[in-house]
C-alpha cells in the first residue's frame, strides 16, 4: 500500500476485497463519531471497509454532520469503502449489533464504538495478532487518558499474559476466578501496564481477559458459528452486556484475548446507555 501521507491518496483500489469490516453502531454523538472515523483514516498496512449504522431519532443522522462527512470523504479518497446505514426503530444494542453483523462479509469484523479513537497501527496489530493466535477475538480495551496520572497497581494484579501469545478457550462467568480480571480495563490501567512491560514498537502481548468493551476484532466465522447476537429478541430494548454474552460464547469454543498496547482511546463522552437494569449475559447464559 502507498502511504496516505506521502501525497498519494489511494491506499487500495476499489476492487480490493477487505480483510476487515469495521462495524460502528452509532446513536447521537456526531462529534465523537467524526473522531472515531479520523482514527480509522490513519490506519495503514491492512485493508478494511467501514459500515456505520445510525439510530439517531428525530433529527438528521449523525453521519450527515459536516465533520463526519469530511472524514467519510477522506476514507473514500483513500480507496476505503464506506457504507452508511440508517437502522430504525431502535430495538436494543444486541439487535443493532446483529444487524451490523448481517452486513459483514470480510474474514474479520471489528465492532468499534462511536466514541473510540484508534492510534495509528492499532488495526494492523490487532489483525496480525488474531491471525497468529488463531482464536475467536482480540480486543483493544479502551483507555481513559484523563486517568494517566491515576496509577492503580492493585487493579492490575490479575494481569496474566498468554504464553507465546497462544490463546486457549476459557469459560468465564461471574462465579469463576477468571471474572476477577475485569478491573484491568479501568481508568488507564492498560497504558500503565504496557509501559511497564516495555513492548517494542510494532510488537504486542496478548493477555487473559474477562471481556473487552468498545473495540473488539472477531474472526467473523467464529462469531457467527457461536450465534453472534442472535439472542437479541430474548431481551428488552433497554439492556447492556450484549457484547459480554457474545464474547463469552466465542471464548468457550475458540478463546479470546486482550492486546497490549491497547491503542484504543476512550473519548470519555457521556454514555448513551442509561438503563442497564437488564444484563444480557445474565439473561442469555443463565448466570
Amino acid at each position: 500500500m502507498t502511504s496516505r501521507w506521502s501525497g498519494e491518496w489511494a491506499l487500495e483500489s476499489p476492487g480490493d476485497e477487505p480483510l476487515i469490516d469495521v462495524l460502528i453502531p452509532s446513536f447521537g454523538r456526531p462529534a465523537e463519531l467524526a473522531v472515531t472515523l479520523s482514527g480509522l483514516a490513519a490506519q495503514e498496512s491492512v485493508s478494511f471497509r467501514v459500515v456505520v449504522s445510525d439510530q439517531t431519532e428525530g433529527e438528521p443522522a449523525s453521519f450527515s454532520q459536516p465533520a463526519v462527512r469530511a472524514m467519510v470523504r477522506v476514507l473514500e479518497a483513500q480507496g476505503r469503502s464506506v457504507q452508511l446505514e440508517r437502522h430504525l426503530p431502535r430495538r436494543g444494542l444486541a439487535e443493532h449489533r446483529n444487524y451490523l453483523l448481517s452486513l459483514a462479509r470480510a474474514p474479520q469484523v471489528l465492532f468499534l464504538d462511536n466514541d473510540v479513537w484508534l492510534e495509528p497501527g492499532s488495526l494492523d496489530r490487532m489483525s496480525r495478532a488474531l491471525r497468529t493466535a488463531h482464536c475467536g477475538f482480540v480486543g483493544s480495551a479502551v483507555q481513559g487518558l484523563s486517568y494517566l496520572g491515576d496509577h492503580r497497581p492493585h487493579e492490575r494484579t490479575e494481569l496474566e499474559l498468554w504464553p507465546g501469545n497462544q490463546v486457549l478457550p476459557e469459560r468465564i462467568r461471574p462465579d469463576t476466578r477468571e471474572f476477577d480480571r475485569w478491573p484491568l480495563h479501568n481508568a488507564a490501567n492498560l497504558a500503565h501496564a504496557a509501559a511497564e512491560l516495555g513492548v517494542p514498537p510494532g510488537g504486542y502481548q496478548l493477555y487473559r481477559v474477562a471481556w473487552v468493551g468498545g473495540c473488539v476484532l472477531f474472526d467473523r466465522l467464529a462469531l457467527v458459528e457461536t450465534g453472534g447476537f442472535d439472542f437479541w429478541d430474548r431481551l428488552p430494548p433497554d439492556h447492556a452486556g450484549e457484547d459480554v454474552a457474545a464474547q463469552w460464547r466465542v471464548m468457550e469454543r475458540y478463546g479470546g484475548a486482550g492486546i497490549l498496547p491497547s491503542g484504543a482511546v476512550h473519548l470519555e463522552a457521556p454514555t448513551t446507555v442509561v438503563n442497564r437494569d437488564t444484563d444480557a449475559a445474565h439473561v442469555i447464559l443463565g448466570q
